[in-house]
Formats: structure tokens, C-alpha cells, sequence
């Protein structure tokens, strides 16, 4: 068999825009600012006080790619659940803080990572910010202002109505000042709601004001479909003009989808190293295989492959061998026979039958190949797969 380079390229991909300059903070081991790449966070759903299930679910996360993870503090019970699970947890942990004050101190206390905290819900929260960006200081504790449509401050609503974008701008910009009073600049801002246009327009008007970093998210995005939907939207206008330093995928679905869609987001815009990426055409009268039947396997085949490594699927002979040879692995199937592609070259034509199989065994003496020519590194940067 003819030689074929696996070596990865030399330049980066190319991005839309540059990211907008940001002060930089850290949440624990991860930097959060335009020094650092787009991180990726989720929320435990599992009672806090249930430490084993919440740090098996953190685990899971973890595996999945998550880079932060909230969990809820809402009583006494929960903050005194937060010390073991802050230090037992492979991820930095923010603890995610409403209504009472006191508990904002105890998850500094605890050693979380961050601390999240909602001013429109937090009684008397003003009158402690003081004590608050003290505590923080003294601990290395970073915090989150995160301002929600659906909890903003009453006399907002009273000026402006309803949750506007400037509405949702002003808040955190207040709240932001009266912690930059007191000398305390590790913090980072949201301004989330549940309409993408009026989401995308507040960050936009906030990245004006100042040089904080920003966390992405469009609350209360719904069911998995629509919420992929609305945060890949909102994410992709934002992220494409380089606003948005971390991001939540918000879902009513278990948190390890969040992970993956907001993995995914981050790959497509050039953000993240890709993995497995699978390209498949949507299918059409020219096809002479079944490509759904086909893009299924070969993903299930190739699933947890963690090198860059892509992979073209396709299904007739238009698009086929083009597509295939700019993979780094392909097949362009048709008259029951499905020619092999290892970058840009014929390596093989196999039967319809063989196809899934022969694409697993390449890919997989492909991961071997690029683990022994870069290292553990090159092992760690994920395959991708293209199907079409």
C-alpha cells in the first residue's frame, strides 16, 4: 500500500473573527478570557445533598468533555454537601447561588471554584458586595454575575417594562460596577434569556460596555431539538464575531447532551479540536446505498475515537469521490461496491457489504499511526468522521 501522511497541519484552522479582548480570570484550573479557549459548562441535576449521584454525574460530564460544572445551592443541607464535592470533582465547580447571601459565603468557604450568583434573587445582595468581593478575594474564588430575564431586579421591570436587552445590560453593568468599587475584578458576566434575538442583541450591547469575560447562554431553551436549535443560533452569531469567553447549552434533556451540543458548536466554528466528525449527505435519488443505514454504523463503530480524524461517507458518485478524497478517510459508494479512501487516495474498493467494516479497521490503524507519530498529544485531539 502506498504511503499516505498523517501528520496534522501546520497552521490553525481558520476562524471567523478574531475573539474580542477580554480581562482574563480563572475558574479553578480553567482560564476564562480571550487568552483561553471557549470552555464549556453544564449543571448537575441530581440533588446536591445526594453527593454520590452528583459526583457520578460530574464524572460523566467530565467524560463527555465538560470543562465547568454548576451545581444548585439552594439550603444549608446543600452548602454543606459542597466541600467534599468541590474537592472530590475532576472539574472546577461553581456553586449556583439564589435568595440567600449567606450561602454565597458558605460556597466561597467550601473552596468551589466559583460561585454564581443571580442579583435580581439575592435579598439585600447590593448591601454585601463589599463583604462578598472580599471573601472571593481572599480565597481565589471567582464569581459569575449571571442576570436572568426571568429574575430580573423589580425596579428594571418597572423602567423598562419586560426584560429588554437594555434592560438585561443595565443590571449586570450595575452590579458589575459596585464589584469593580471594591477593587474585585475576577468575575465573569451573563445576560441570558429565552428569544435568541433579544439574548444575542444584549451580549452584543454588552461586550460594548466593558472588557469582561462572557458566558453564553439562552435560558429556558426548551426540549433538546429546539434547544439545540435556539443555542446554536444564538451561539454561532455571537461566537462568529468573537463575543463569548464560556457557554451552557441550556436543555431539558440530561446535562452529557448539553456537553455534546455545545462541544459540537465550538468544532464547527474552528473553536475546539475536532474529534470524530461525521459528514454525511442528507441522501437524495442518486444514492446507491443506504447512506442512513450506513452514517449510523460507521459512528457507532467509531464512537469514543479521540484523534482528529475525518471521515466522508457518501452515497453516489456526484459528490462522492470528492468529498471522500478530502477526508482523511472515505468511502464513495455505489453499484454495490464502495471505493476506500486514506487522504485523497484509493486504498481499496471492497464490497457494499464490507464498507462499515473496512472504514473501522482504517480508522483505526489510522488513530494507531498518528498516536505513534505525535505522542499521547495527537491521541487527545479527537478523530473526525465525514459522512455524505
Amino acid at each position: 500500500m502506498t504511503s499516505v501522511s498523517l501528520g496534522m497541519p501546520a497552521a490553525p484552522p481558520p476562524v471567523l473573527a478574531p475573539r474580542r479582548p477580554t480581562r482574563q480570570i480563572r475558574v479553578g484550573s480553567v482560564g476564562v478570557g480571550s487568552e483561553s479557549p471557549v470552555s464549556v459548562q453544564s449543571m448537575t441535576t441530581t440533588p446536591t445533598t445526594d453527593i454520590n449521584a452528583t459526583l457520578q454525574q460530574i464524572a460523566e460530564l467530565t467524560a463527555a468533555g465538560c470543562d465547568i460544572v454548576r451545581v444548585a445551592c439552594p439550603s444549608a443541607d446543600d452548602a454543606e454537601a459542597l466541600p467534599i464535592i468541590a474537592k472530590k470533582s475532576q472539574i472546577p465547580v461553581i456553586a449556583d447561588i439564589h435568595f440567600q447571601p449567606k450561602y454565597v459565603f458558605a460556597a466561597i468557604e467550601a473552596g468551589c471554584a466559583g460561585v454564581r450568583v443571580n442579583p435580581g434573587n439575592i435579598r439585600k445582595f447590593d448591601d454585601q458586595v463589599k463583604e462578598i468581593a472580599q471573601a472571593a478575594k481572599d480565597h481565589g474564588t471567582s464569581l459569575r454575575i449571571g442576570v436572568n430575564a426571568g429574575s430580573l431586579d423589580a425596579r428594571l421591570l418597572k423602567k423598562y417594562g419586560k426584560a429588554t436587552p437594555e434592560a438585561l445590560v443595565e443590571s449586570a453593568v450595575w452590579e458589575a460596577g459596585l464589584f469593580e468599587e471594591h477593587d474585585f475584578h475576577d468575575f465573569k458576566i451573563s445576560v441570558k434569556h429565552n428569544d435568541p434575538v433579544v439574548m444575542v442583541r444584549a451580549y452584543e450591547m454588552l461586550a460594548e460596555r466593558g472588557d469582561w469575560p462572557l458566558h453564553l447562554g439562552v435560558t429556558e431553551a426548551g426540549p433538546a431539538f429546539q434547544g439545540t436549535i435556539k443555542s446554536a443560533t444564538a451561539f454561532g452569531a455571537l461566537l462568529s464575531k468573537g463575543i463569548g469567553d464560556t457557554i451552557r447549552v441550556s436543555l431539558s434533556a440530561p446535562p452529557v447532551e448539553e456537553v455534546k451540543v455545545g462541544i459540537q458548536i465550538l468544532q464547527s466554528l474552528n473553536l475546539r479540536p475536532r474529534k470524530l466528525e461525521i459528514v454525511s449527505c442528507p441522501s437524495c435519488g442518486r444514492a446507491q446505498v443506504d447512506v442512513y443505514k450506513l452514517a449510523e454504523e460507521v459512528t457507532s463503530g467509531l464512537e469514543g475515537m479521540e484523534v482528529p480524524l475525518r471521515v466522508a461517507v457518501m452515497g453516489c458518485v456526484v459528490n462522492g469521490p470528492g468529498e471522500a478524497r478530502e477526508a482523511d478517510l472515505g468511502v464513495a459508494s455505489g453499484n454495490g461496491k464502495g471505493q476506500i479512501f486514506v487522504k485523497g487516495q484509493v486504498i481499496k474498493t471492497v464490497a457494499e457489504a464490507d464498507i462499515v467494516e473496512t472504514l473501522i479497521e482504517e480508522a483505526m490503524k489510522i488513530a494507531e499511526e498518528m498516536g505513534e507519530a505525535d505522542g499521547e498529544d495527537a491521541v487527545q485531539g479527537g478523530p473526525v468522521v465525514t459522512v455524505s
